[in-house]
């Protein structure tokens, strides 16, 4: 390739100084010489150029001579390779497809492919019988029959996944149209990940508390997230995790149903007293209700700090937090310690199943972000630049888990 360049190179300056020699002024002499009269055979005169004559014709021997030879380079070139991209399987199970460590049944089960899980396809056996995938943390053989493959495979893929947009700008505008031309919605801060809705060149369509906007994806990092295998240790993991989220539940729900026996029998006790004065219990009632379980104590101390601002990396409820920062400073006041990050927070404590289970208190996990629950399908969270701590309902976006800490 520099061969060719340097070559090409030198005939563009071979043609530039000819042309150039071509265009200088030259002596009264010289043209008089040039433009004697010649006498044909016939006896007719002839004005004639002679050197110019010739330096037109070298000029255009070097010219033709130099498009031969680019025209040979570049019929050389080889045509541009089309980018790899790597074929999926994707399961079509009612449950699952066993991941083996040889392709037989008799090979040793290493993972499960559930349904509509994806993996790359990177090898094949038996004619096609068995696919040997990566999906996950596990590498193994599929029977390919209970598998898409091919354009089907690509195609459910795409139809399967889930398009994220994280934004890689410290600051990102949302706008409501697909233009630079158009108003910002909301600011987004540096690795918020949002769900992508549509995306047109060079635009992606997310979702935010303000609603629906556009983000340029020259800010944003695009990307599909598969489910993938679960690998024979990963499953037993979870199994316990599963059985010791299960067996926490059981003895909270115990917890709250000695703690309400002993309120109804200190009720009963205390019923055949002297009453109190009509609104000497008042300002403790109240308090007695908003603080009936730490869970709701940690709600109502969360909210104090609504209206205060976002901070990227921020952790101070007054001068500003980031989502993990304001989750981790409040559960901080009540002497429990919890990670730093939204990610790490989302796997504490116990999932409770949903949105539908949650308490005050809870943590309302999502894709990058991190909220607490205070009842009534909402949560209080550092949101973005712009809106600060706030308020918001609970299915603004895709939930990922919500998470018992106390």
């Amino acid at each position: 390739m520099k061969q060719r360049k340097l070559k090409l190179t030198m005939l563009c300056i071979t043609a530039a100084l000819l042309s150039t020699a071509h265009g200088m002024p030259v002596a009264a002499s010289e043209v008089k010489a040039e433009k004697e009269i010649l006498t044909q055979e016939n006896g007719e005169e002839l004005s004639q150029e002679p050197e110019k004559a010739k330096l037109h014709a070298g000029i255009s021997s070097v010219t033709t001579w130099a498009a031969e030879i680019y025209q040979e380079e570049i019929e050389k070139e080889e045509p541009p390779q089309e980018e790899n991209v790597q074929e999926l399987a994707v399961a079509q199970v009612d449950s699952y497809i066993n991941v083996r460590n040889q392709p037989s049944v008799e090979g040793e089960i290493i993972g499960k492919l559930y349904d509509d899980s994806v993996g790359e396809i990177i090898g094949e056996e038996a004619d096609g019988e068995w696919l040997l995938i990566k999906s996950g943390n596990v590498e193994g053989y599929i029977k390919s029959e209970y598998a898409l493959r091919g354009e089907e495979g690509q195609a459910k893929a795409e139809e399967v996944g889930r398009r994220f947009a994280k934004v890689t700008a410290v600051t990102l505008r949302v706008r409501e149209e697909a233009t630079t031309e158009s108003d910002t919605m909301t600011l987004l801060p540096v690795e918020e990940v949002l769900p992508v809705h549509e995306e047109v060149e060079g635009w992606a369509k997310v979702s935010t508390e303000e609603g629906e906007g556009y983000i340029s994806t020259d800010f944003a990092e695009v990307y599909t997230e598969h489910k993938v295998a679960e690998s024979k240790e990963e499953e037993e993991e979870r199994l316990r995790r599963e059985e010791e989220e299960r067996q926490a539940a059981i003895r909270a729900e115990e917890q709250r149903a000695a703690a309400n026996r002993s309120k109804a029998s200190s009720g009963s006790k205390s019923s055949s007293a002297p009453k109190a004065p009509a609104n000497s219990d008042k300002n403790s009632g109240n308090q007695g209700s908003q603080n009936s379980s730490l869970g709701s104590s940690i709600a109502n101390f969360a909210l104090q700090f609504v209206g205060n601002p976002y901070v990227y990396g921020g952790t101070s409820l007054t001068n500003g937090a980031d989502c993990s920062g304001f989750v981790q400073s409040v559960f901080k006041n009540f002497g429990i310690s919890l990670p730093r990050t939204s990610g790490e927070q989302g796997q504490c404590g116990t999932n409770v199943g949903g949105i539908g289970n949650a308490r005050p208190g809870d943590l309302v996990s999502y894709s990058g972000h991190i909220g607490i629950y205070i009842g009534n399908g909402q949560i209080v969270h550092a949101s973005s630049v712009k809106t600060g701590i706030k308020v918001s309902n609970a299915n603004y976006r895709p939930i990922l888990s919500v998470r018992r800490i106390v």
